[in-house]
Formats: structure tokens, sequence, C-alpha cells
């Protein structure tokens, strides 16, 4: 049986897919530059990390779990729930009134996006052949690339010229679209196959992330480091994480597939996948702060900084999906190492000298590294590949990219928090920086004295500066996983595996 649908429309529900893509993946990105209005209208700025955390935990414990059930009971039915259900955490969104119920909605967001993307990016397998998976692939790269730079720009506009609000009502309109696109043209094949979920592994993985990313918060900052409270956290984590593994060595059908990691472009490639997302992030999160907190520009300026990163990841995330036909996935990554190396490097050495066309230089080169990581790292994860465990891979690739960026968004979000706070203490031992909640914005440095002010914008640089110096560490890593995807190639036949042959007969 072939992969294709001869009912399905192609071109409307790919356009439908594309939406539903745009909307989940925009949605950490469009938040980022409206976080310094929101925290400065609902009181949080030591907390906004957890806005983009809940949003992503609750991706990671769906994505696993939608990827199986569209195997089981087809993928159109999940991808319509995540998109209703990602509605309805978009309208809680805009209703909050507090951080911490904020954070609540994100994480009934991140649970329909956890269906939308690895859905989306199934479908699109099950209904191209292999020879044109590729150029389809790009272009969906090509969409995530855009939602990843664009959401901030948009976030900016709809944040300076309506309210912060409508960075998550904008999702309404969008998702409409979408879900009568899927619901009239796509037509899927009814062959599907039989699996148990595993509630017991998703549960104990969700916790143990839960659990250690509040023990990395608090410490330092509630509790100290080596307090009963942080400790208990930390052995809680681990805890969790031996069930997990317990839980996964004895399931029928467990969260994380470990048959796939047998195969050594499958299992490498999800390391670049966690190293990048726990990098690129970075991007999203911390280059608005530096541009509204530094160089003292409106959302809007802080979003059109990051247009031109925008545009090469676009390029990049094109040829992700096309040129691994000719040289290998390996080969083509390596070219992506070297922009994705340089451009953290450059990055770390950011200051409160440091010009506005140098940082849009810096985003350049990260972003025509990470583009290509947008397609290929897709092709590469469901590469001979059989239908009936596509859910599960793309939704394996989907949800190690995801954790990254959980990690990635917590972990460097302490250390710049952490660095900023010290390095204004020194500079301002007699008090005079912002209390915790507050976000230094351009009118509040206007009312300062000039050498407080200068003081405060230093600290900022230098804790952003920093982030990136530390996001060198999984940025070399992600590099050490390209060199092991060995030399592997696109299957471009569906007749490849002894596994699609019996399908087909």
């Amino acid at each position: 049986m072939s992969s294709t649908t001869t009912k399905t429309n192609t071109t409307p529900v790919v356009i439908g897919l594309l939406i539903g893509i745009l909307v989940a993946a925009m949605d950490n990105t469009i938040v980022a530059t409206a976080m310094p209005t929101i925290v400065s209208e609902l009181n949080g700025f030591d907390q906004y990390a957890w806005v983009t955390s809940a949003y992503m935990i609750a991706t990671v414990a769906g994505m696993p779990i939608f990827g199986k059930l569209s195997d089981m009971y087809g993928r159109k039915r999940f991808f319509l729930f995540g998109m209703l259900l990602f509605m309805v955490g978009s309208i809680l969104c805009g209703m909050a009134d507090s951080i911490i119920e904020l954070s609540a909605y994100r994480a009934l967001q991140g649970l329909g996006g956890g269906a939308l993307m690895p859905i989306a990016f199934t479908i699109i397998f099950d209904i191209f052949p292999p020879e044109k998976r590729g150029k389809v692939s790009g272009l969906f790269g090509a969409v995530f690339g855009i939602s990843s730079i664009f959401g901030p720009l948009l976030g900016a506009v709809l944040t300076d010229s309506l309210d912060w609000r409508w960075v998550f009502y904008i999702n309404i309109p969008l998702g409409l679209i979408a879900l009568g696109l899927v619901t009239v043209f796509y037509q899927e094949s009814p062959v599907h196959r039989t699996q148990k979920i595993d509630y017991v592994g998703a549960f104990t993985l969700v916790a143990g992330l839960v659990l250690f990313l509040l023990a990395l918060e608090m410490g330092g900052k509630e509790y100290a480091w080596s307090s009963p409270q942080i400790l208990g956290l930390f052995g809680a984590a681990l805890v969790a994480f031996v069930a997990f593994a317990f839980a996964e060595r004895r399931a029928a059908d467990p969260v994380i597939t470990f048959s796939l990691f047998r195969r050594r472009l499958f299992a490498a490639t999800q390391g670049v996948a966690f190293f990048y997302g726990f990098v690129f992030i970075s991007a999203s999160v911390f280059i608005p702060i530096f541009v509204q907190g530094v160089f003292g520009g409106s959302a809007t300026n802080s979003g059109l900084i990051l247009m031109p990163m925008l545009i090469a990841s676009v390029i990049s995330a094109q040829l992700g999906g096309q040129l691994p036909n000719k040289f290998g996935f390996r080969n083509v990554m390596i070219v992506s190492a070297v922009f994705f190396l340089l451009g953290v490097y450059l990055l770390s050495t950011m200051t409160l000298e440091t010009s506005r066309t140098a940082v849009t230089i810096y985003m350049i080169i990260l972003g025509f590294g990470v583009g290509f990581s947008f397609s290929l790292l897709n092709l590469a994860s469901i590469n001979g590949i059989e239908m009936q465990r596509r859910g599960a891979a793309t939704s394996m690739g989907s949800t190690f990219r995801t954790i990254g960026m959980t990690l990635g968004v917590t972990v460097l979000g302490i250390i710049q928090s952490r660095t900023f706070a010290s390095a204004v203490t020194d500079r301002l031992p007699q008090g005079g920086a912002p209390s915790g909640g507050q976000f230094p914005t351009a009118a509040a440095f206007a009312k300062m004295p000039p050498e407080v002010a200068t003081a405060i914008k230093t600290s900022l640089a230098e804790s952003i500066s920093t982030v990136y110096f530390w996001a060198l560490i999984p940025a070399v890593l992600g590099v050490i996983f390209i060199f092991l995807m060995g030399n592997e190639r696109p299957i471009l036949s569906e007749q490849a595996t002894p596994a699609k042959k019996k399908q087909a007969q």
C-alpha cells in the first residue's frame, strides 16, 4: 500500500498543516518580545522563564502520547484535537491576570502544541512520496524557522500597537483556518497500528523534568543549594527518572521507542536536535531583552533586529531539505555546525559598546547555521522507518528538541538572572537596581541617574553575553553528535526496507 492517499487534495492540506506548525512553533517566540511588557504589568521578571518553560514541559508530555495515538487511531482526529486545545489555551492566556495564571494556561497551550508539530510532519511523510519529501520538508523547515524569528516581530508589533494579550488572541483566526482546511481536505489512510499508551512512562518523565527544573530555578534564590528543599527536589527528580527508565523497559509501547535508537542516524539525530534546541531558544528569549534593555529600543525594534536571522534561517532550511540527497545528512550538518558555533561565539562577545549592526551580523550567522536543522533533522529521523512507526519517530525527534529547549531556556535563564543580579550588586552596592519583578524599560532608565542606568545596562549586557559563553558547551556537544550521524543519504524508495515491502504487499 502506498503512503499517499488518492483522495487527499494536498495543497490545502499542506497550507493547513503549515499554519498548524506556524502557530505551535511561533507561540514561544511571539511571546518573547512581549515578555518585558507582560512582566511589567503582571510583575514577575524573576519568574519570566517559567512562562516559556511551562509551555515546553507540557509540549514534551504531549508529543510522544499524541504521536502514538496518531499511529493507532489516525493523524487527523488528533491534529484537530490538538488545535482546539491550543486555541482554548490561547484564549485563557489572553485573559490571565498573573504570571502564575499565565504559566498554567501556557501549559494547556503546550499540550495542544504537542499534538500539532509532530503529527503535521508525519502527515507530510504519509501523503507525499519519498522523492518529494525533501522539498516539502524544506518548506516546513522554513516555516519553522519563520516562526522562530518572525514570532518576536509579530509579538512586538501586536504589543506596541494593540496589547500584549493579542499575542495569544492572534492564534484564534489562524487556528480556525487550519481546522477548516484539514477537516475538509485531508482524507487519511485507514491503516493504523494497535499500540498501548505508556502513561506511566509519560508521567514519570514529565515529573522528573518538572522537579529538576524547579530545583534549578529555586536553588540559590528561594533556598540555598545545600538546603533540604533543593536536595529533596533533586532527589525526587532522580527517583522519577529512575522510575521512568524501569517503566520504559517493561512497557509494551514505551514513550521513548528504544528500538529506534539501534539506527545510528536516528540516535545521533536526536542528540543534535537536543543540543541545537538547547542553544537556539536563547536567541529568541535573550536577544529581545538585550535590544530593549541595552539599546533602549521598543518591542518592535527588538523584533526587527531578528528579521535578518529569519531570512538566513529560511534560506538554510530550504537547503537542509534538498542538499542531503546529494551530499548526505552529516556533510550538510557539518556546514551548519561551522556557522552555528561561530554565531554562538560572536554573541558571547557582546558588550554595552556592541553596535546594532554587529548584533545583526551575529544573528544572521547563527540563523543560517540553525536553519539547516529545521528540515534536515526531521528527514533524518524518519529516514528508512515504516509508515506505522512514523508518528512515534517524528514525535520523538520533536520531543528531544523540545526537551533541549526547555532545559535551555531554564538553565540559561538561571545563568542570566544570577549573573545580572551579581553584576548589579557589584556596581551598585548602595542599591538603585530594579526589583526582581520589574523589567528595566527605557522609561525607567530615563528616570534614573545616568551612572545608575549605565551600571544596569552594563550588567544586563554582561549577563546575556555570559549566557552565550556557557551556551558554547552544548553547541560543541551538538557538533559531536553531528559527526556520529554516519554517511547515510535520504532513502528515495518506499520499498527500501523489509518492513515497507511487507506493508506494500
